[in-house]
């Protein structure tokens, strides 16, 4: 039985825009997968070179505190290497990103 797959969309951006990322994917995995891709360096939740805000929706975390602050979390920054999808999301768009699809 295949996981649950999440629609992973950007704003700026239009529905179309976006890519689909399995339940037991992290987000940026599956980002990866895809002809873009967010940035990223140590895949590990440390780093934060792919720290983003989470707009809208739910993540779970593989690492019991990824390198945000309470207040960062608070804001709605999430770190994509280390985080799983437990719905739709909506990230907000950096100027670097590429656009997947």
């Amino acid at each position: 039985m295949s996981p649950q797959c999440y629609h992973i969309r950007f704003q700026p951006g239009t529905p179309e825009d976006g890519f689909a990322c399995p339940a037991d994917l992290t987000v940026l995995r599956a980002s990866l997968r895809e002809d873009g891709g967010l940035l990223s360096s140590c895949r590990a939740g440390t780093c934060r070179a792919c720290m983003r805000r989470l707009l809208s929706g739910q993540v779970e975390y593989l690492v019991e505190w990824p390198g945000l602050s309470a207040e960062e979390k608070a804001e709605g920054w999430f770190l994509p290497c280390v985080a799983r999808p437990c719905s739709d999301l909506l990230i907000e768009a950096l100027p670097e990103d590429a656009a997947p699809g």
